[in-house]
Order: C-alpha cells, then structure tokens, then sequence
C-alpha cells in the first residue's frame, strides 16, 4: 500500500427483498416534514412510490415532493428543490430513484442554507460546505452510480454546458440507503447496461493508477469478475435475483471508497464525458463506454503493467509468446467485446455528437488524469478516435 490513508463510511445499508420494511425505524430518527425526491414516474407505475408515501403517512410525515429529476439533474431543478427545503424547513430528504436523483438530492442538502453561486462555490471552485446541511437518505431503483453511500453528486448547468462533479464530506453522505435487487427488475436494458458500464468505469478510474501490489486492486479485480458474469446471467434473464443484487452490489463497492484505498486514480474519461452529456445529455454509462476504449488504447503505454494484469486477471488473457503491447492492447479488445455483446454504445456519434461540437467538448473538459496527463489537443484526438467504431 502506497499512500497512508482513513477510512470511515457512515451510510448504513439495508439490503434485501424486505429492505424497505427498515424505513419505518429509521424514520423515527427524524422531524415530521420529508421531502421526496424522484424522478419521472416510473417508482408511480411500478408502485414503489405508493408503498414508501404509505409508510410515510402511517408514520405521520408530511410529505413534499420535488419531482421530474432529469437523469443529468439540472442545476435548475436542484435549486427549485433547495427552495422546497428552505421554505418549509425540511428535516430529512429522501431520494427515490438512481444515482441521479440521488446526486440532486445531495445538491439540494448542500444548497438550500447556502449563499452565493452555490454551483460555482462547490461544484466548481469546490469550496468546504460551511452551512446547515439537511439529511438525505436513498432508496435505490437503478444501479451504476454507487451514489447511495458516497458523497459525490454531479450536476449539469445546463445555460452555460457545464457537467461538474463535487465529492461532499461525510456530512452528506445518504444516512441510510434501501437497496432491494427487485426494484431494478423493471429498468429498460439500455438503462441497465448502461449503469453496469458505469460500474465498469468506477472500477477502472481507480485500478488504473499506480503500480504496486496494492489491495485495493486485488478487490477491484474480484468485483469486475462478479460483475461480468452477473451481467451475463441479467441480460439473459433479466429477473434472476441473485444476478441483479450482485450487480446492485457491485455498483455500490465499486465507488464507496473502499477500492480507491492508497489509489492515485485517474477520472479522466469521466471529466471528458461529462462535458460530452453538457452538450448532447447522453446516458452517463453509454458516454463512458463510448470513451472508455480509445481513452485506453492512448494511454496504456505509460501503465503497461497494470493494463497487462487487466487483461489477465480479468479477462484470462493468455500470454504465452505475446509482447506486454499485444496483451494490454488484447484486454482493452476484451473490454471492448463484452461491451458490444451487451448492446452498449461504442461511439459518440451515435449518443448525439457532431464533428462540430468536438472541440467545444475538448476545450471545456475539466482535466486531470493518472497514468497520463492529457492536454486538450489530446482530447480531441481521443473525441474523434471516439466518434466512429
């Protein structure tokens, strides 16, 4: 292990078929007045949104809402729902849906008794958080994000295409998270897959950085294996159990801090892609996906080694007789194959891009990068490596 570190999450899961049945007890732990934060509708016609508003009114809460969270949450509505929370003195939020409307429902925690440009101040400038911060709490209806027990929320400001992210303190992290595999049951398959790619990306930000024989790596590796033959089994079947909650597992160990543990990390093809959905408002996962090979197949040489390990650890690349180029270039081809197979987007072309919007994309990416730092001539190499399969 490289770098000393502290580890401490303080999000409590409840995990399972009857996780719902512990709102009850946690919803002793807070005021009267909850703010439910959602989505478009689909927790109303699957009938999620009926038995948590149940629970709420059996435990005499009054419920506000603030609803139509965008799957990119707009710096708009997270302000509109900062104004709900102020105004009526909200005691818990509680976000009900996926990584989206969890990442506004951290915005809205953090904005509400704040001053200023609040976006400027924490998403961009990343200022400390030094106001009231209001409790947030999650029930999970689609995995990829792992935002149910981080603290990281990304949000677009959509006037001035601007996609950031902001990693909060422990103080915003969710306080508890309700994870039942069955509520993912009814996602589209392009939403599915889309979410596991993202788990694949959190996954690779931080294995692909630094070189030594790091824990961290060896738990990222066993996770990518669960992932790929859960994934498997679920677009196969798309209610088998066992598959969806080891997915919906995966997604939350993927970015819960515990495999970037004495991890450099890197987040550039997240910085690239986020500035890709500012302009197009692509599925996050799919944007990913999209970057995620040529990003790799340009800086691999300056991480050879563990791009080398990628590909048989992960993969069962054999080696026998093959340079570390051909056996690091034949995991990314690994990578790239699975993602196919599972009908994700390769290219952003298809997602929206025009090669006119390439170098706008380029020139407001936010960089940073691990093996290799990237200029923003480089992004735009990658962009249009990116535009065609």
């Amino acid at each position: 292990m490289k770098f000393d570190f502290v580890f401490q999450n303080p999000t409590k899961i409840y995990f399972g078929k009857k996780a719902l049945d512990n709102l009850t007890v946690e919803l002793k732990n807070y005021g009267k007045r909850i703010l439910l934060a959602y989505g478009g509708g689909s927790i109303k016609k699957n009938g999620i949104y009926d038995s948590v508003v149940d629970i709420l009114k059996k435990n005499n809460k009054e419920i506000f809402e603030c609803n139509n969270i965008l799957p990119n949450p707009a710096l708009s509505k997270m302000l509109e729902g900062a104004k709900i929370v102020k105004d009526n003195n909200i005691d818990l939020i509680l976000a009900v849906g996926g990584g989206s409307v969890i990442d506004c429902a951290k915005g809205i925690s953090v904005s509400a008794y704040a001053e200023g440009d609040v976006f400027k101040r924490y998403w961009i400038n990343h200022e400390e958080v030094n106001n009231k911060v209001v409790p947030v709490a999650s029930i999970l209806t689609m995995v990829g994000t792992g935002s149910e027990m981080n603290g990281g929320s990304v949000i677009s400001d959509t006037v001035n295409k601007i996609k950031a992210d902001c990693c909060f303190s422990q103080d915003v992290f969710p306080k508890f998270s309700i994870l039942n595999p069955e509520y993912t049951f009814t996602v589209p398959k392009y939403q599915m897959v889309s979410g596991i790619f993202d788990i694949m990306s959190h996954l690779m930000e931080q294995y692909f950085s630094g070189d030594d024989d790091n824990t961290s790596d060896y738990l990222t590796e066993a996770i990518f294996k669960s992932l790929i033959h859960s994934t498997k089994i679920a677009i196969q079947d798309p209610k088998n159990y066992e598959a969806r909650s080891n997915i919906m597992w995966c997604a939350t160990m993927a970015l819960n801090g515990i495999v970037c543990l004495s991890k450099e990390e890197d987040w550039e093809v997240h910085y690239i892609e986020h500035q890709l959905s500012a302009y197009t408002n692509c599925s996050h996962g799919m944007g990913l996906c999209a970057i995620s090979m040529p990003y790799y197949r340009y800086i691999y040489k300056y991480g050879i080694n563990k791009f080398v390990r990628f590909a048989k650890e992960v993969w069962n690349v054999d080696d026998t007789g093959k340079t570390k180029d051909q056996v690091a270039l034949e995991g990314i081809d690994c990578l790239e194959k699975f993602a196919k197979e599972c009908s994700m987007v390769t290219n952003i072309k298809d997602l929206g891009a025009t090669p006119e919007l390439l170098p706008k994309i380029a020139d407001s990416c936010i960089l940073g990068g691990g093996y290799k730092k990237l200029n923003r001539d480089e992004v735009l190499n990658i962009l249009k490596q990116c535009y065609f399969d």
